[in-house]
């Protein structure tokens, strides 16, 4: 670790964070390291000969508030997410883990935060099924009877027109954080050509992706239609249970999984992996109540990843054209006053 301590009377810390991250500098690290490509180790005397761009304070100050305020607004949207995340797997694993409006019934209790109607769909009893006990009157399903397992495959890397398309490619570098849910863009992208000429299938909106090799248990939602590598499985939904039921199913599946390997990493998860999990399932009208509860949550979660996503390339476009002068700032005060 290296701690750069900024002379505040020639350059602002803010704008020496955003300078650090700019083309301008990273292109000059790795000139300097004589690599052309990712520097593995950044040597002292380098930082030491590092030339960066440097305007008047007040330019300075401005540049740092323009980009900062694109990164709070993209930092707000990620803690937004993992508020309305947490909202949304909070309902499910109340209702469906553990049957808290059940045994609020049955111990003669309103349950908490819910409706009179709603509550009336609940059972006030359990009842043992396959050695568990469940909500009386609801259903043991395995795992295959509901779900069906879509698999992956990667087009020939050596065929150009396969790739650099318009076709989204999920592989296990393009996991959300968990607050996030969805995927929306991938770092790859395939051509029609390369979808119609491999083992890779097209994956609908709603569909849970699950990296079974490498890193695996990722879990993800498919946010816009795409295609996925064969070190991942597609998991949707054959019923009417729902594709955000069916989500948090499959969440709660792979924490059991990293449970019963004591907290360590599994590492592969295959089709036979799911023939030993059933799912508990309650009513149509239960099932219908929560995904209409949780579809403008999570839809808000969507809403938020395309925001950040378009804000930060509008920062990664501004960065450059802002540091090496070609978008000029006239009138700095202007982007600093009311600022703090």
């Amino acid at each position: 670790m290296v701690l750069l301590k900024p002379n505040n009377t020639i350059i602002s810390p803010k704008y020496l964070l955003y300078a650090l991250q700019s083309p301008i500098v990273q292109h000059e690290i790795k000139i300097s390291e004589g690599t052309g490509s990712t520097v593995s180790n950044l040597r002292i005397p380098l930082l030491e000969n590092l030339k960066i761009p440097v305007f008047s304070l007040p330019i300075q100050n401005a540049i740092a508030h323009i980009l900062g305020t694109l990164d709070d607004k993209i930092e707000l949207n990620r803690r937004m997410n993992e508020t309305l995340e947490s909202i949304a797997r909070t309902i499910f694993t109340s209702w469906f883990i553990d049957f808290d409006p059940v045994r609020a019934k049955a111990e003669g209790r309103q349950p908490e935060g819910m409706d009179a109607d709603t509550a009336a769909l609940f059972p006030n009893q359990f009842e043992e099924v396959e050695g568990q006990e469940i909500p009386k009157g609801w259903n043991r399903v395995p795992f295959y009877d509901v779900i069906d397992i879509i698999g992956g495959g990667t087009p020939k890397t050596s065929i150009d027109e396969y790739w650099n398309g318009e076709i989204p490619w999920f592989s296990v570098v393009d996991s959300p954080l968990l607050s996030d849910i969805w995927v929306i863009q991938t770092e790859k992208k395939i051509t029609d050509k390369g979808l119609n000429n491999s083992s890779t299938r097209l994956l609908s909106v709603g569909t849970t992706i699950i990296t079974a090799r490498g890193t695996v248990g990722n879990v993800a939602l498919v946010g816009v239609p795409m295609t996925m590598n064969q070190s991942c499985y597609g998991l949707k939904i054959k019923s009417e249970l729902g594709d955000f039921f069916s989500y948090y199913q499959i969440r709660s599946i792979i924490e059991e999984l990293k449970q019963h390997t004591h907290g360590s990493v599994f590492d592969t998860v295959t089709r036979n992996t799911f023939s030993q999990f059933s799912l508990t399932i309650p009513s149509n009208e239960i099932l219908s109540i929560y995904e209409k509860i949780v579809t403008p949550i999570l839809e808000n979660i969507k809403q938020n990843l395309m925001e950040s996503n378009v804000l930060t390339e509008i920062r990664d476009i501004l960065l450059p054209k802002l540091l090496s002068g070609e978008l000029q700032i006239d009138n700095p005060e202007v982007f600093l006053e009311g600022s703090t």
